[in-house]
């Protein structure tokens, strides 16, 4: 099993916090260092500056005669608050924690640093997840992100299969406490999903689930094989990010467009309201089509389908534009369009495989429950050392 070191991003191992007579004095340095990095790459000095303008800018009478703009600032604000606080907090347990060591070693209290060693292994952990913030570079990494899983070749287990690939992303966002929209579920034939839409808000949402796109595939003893033989089966995930506001880059006629309504399927009751007033729009220019089911009116699902619309829309662009580049600057290595990024196996040993930076894990019951953050981040530590 693959596992991490710091060197290659990963979380060293702390030694155990239950030695009270070990040394933590290259710790608490090593954690001094760290918190310096964190600094730098955080820029607090321009993370302050930005707060202050914000504050000036919330404090305006005016401020929410423009409601969108009051909303972007708040959040910002938010955010860049939130920098801060975390890099002070850190700063400041990290000095008690300093001064409670040497006072441990002055007066022989291997009580008092067996907590201190607790205390390190704390921040360590706090300042690992800040570190992870270094790795979002991208315009959009920060944002929330439309997320769409579609069931691939294995028929009614794929279709199974894409089922539990959103579940294991809805537990995923459970868990990280990011809000959740599931927009649109198409049920299968016999068992599953062909396709689902759902929208993420989390701060680095579209940054996480980025590490996640591509065709996952699945090994398992089929329950839906009388001779109970075993299955492979395809289901891919793609993410793109969603802007609550309308796209300035993007421009829509009326004419490109084919809007159907119809009623939602009660195969898919347990995921929406089933309702008259589904709206599917079809993109003519480029085939795109999006759906929304989950919104009380007629009105909002098509609101909500023109927002998921113009998203693919502006990544489409996006994609475009790199593809032009790619070829002026000829092949390039990596991973092309389509493959596998990640193998499941059930049958006959258990194991979860990224085919891209070989981390793995054996508890495949837990990575479909939503423990993915382990992946997400050996990607895109994978990801930054590739584009070097």
């Amino acid at each position: 099993m693959a596992h991490a070191e710091g060197t290659n991003g990963f979380r060293n191992e702390e030694p155990s916090a239950r030695d009270p007579k070990r040394d933590l004095t290259p710790e608490l340095a090593n954690l001094r260092r760290r918190l310096e990095d964190a600094v730098g790459y955080l820029d607090l000095e321009a993370l302050s500056a930005r707060k202050k303008e914000l504050e000036v800018d919330l404090a305006r009478p005016d401020l929410w005669d423009d409601p969108e703009t009051a909303r972007r600032a708040g959040s910002e604000y938010g955010r860049v608050s939130d920098d801060i606080d975390r890099l002070s907090a850190i700063s400041d347990k990290l000095a008690e924690a300093s001064e409670l060591y040497q006072l441990g070693i002055d007066e022989g209290d291997d009580g008092l640093r067996e907590d201190i060693g607790k205390v390190v292994a704390g921040l360590s952990d706090e300042l690992h997840a800040l570190e992870m913030r270094s790795l979002f570079s991208g315009e959009y990494d920060e944002r929330d992100v439309v997320a769409e899983v579609h069931a691939g070749a294995g028929g009614t287990d794929a279709q199974d299969w894409a089922e539990m690939l959103l579940r294991m992303y809805l537990r995923w966002a459970e868990r990280r406490e990011f809000e959740v929209e599931l927009d649109e579920v198409t049920p299968g034939q016999e068992a599953g999903i062909l396709s689902a839409t759902v929208i993420i808000k989390g701060r680095y949402a579209y940054g996480l689930l980025s590490a996640e796109k591509g065709v996952h595939r699945l090994v398992r003893m089929s329950p839906f094989d009388a001779q109970k033989r075993r299955q492979t089966s395809f289901a891919s995930f793609d993410a793109v990010p969603f802007l609550d506001e309308l796209s300035d880059e993007i421009e829509i006629d009326d004419k490109e467009l084919r809007i159907d309504t119809y009623r939602s399927s009660g195969a898919g009751g347990q995921h929406v309201n089933v309702t008259d007033s589904a709206v599917r729009i079809t993109h003519l220019p480029t085939g795109l089509v999006v759906s929304c089911q989950n919104e009380r009116s007629q009105h909002q699902n098509k609101a909500r389908a023109m927002q998921v619309l113009i998203a693919k829309l502006a990544q489409l662009q996006r994609d475009q534009r790199k593809a032009e580049i790619d070829a002026l600057a000829g092949p390039q290595a990596g991973i092309s369009w389509g493959n596998q990024i990640r193998s499941y196996v059930l049958a006959p040993f258990q194991l979860v495989k990224d085919l891209r930076t070989q981390y793995e894990t054996g508890n495949v019951a837990a990575v479909l429950d939503g423990d993915l953050d382990a992946f997400m981040e050996a990607y895109l530590y994978w990801r930054r050392t590739s584009e070097q």
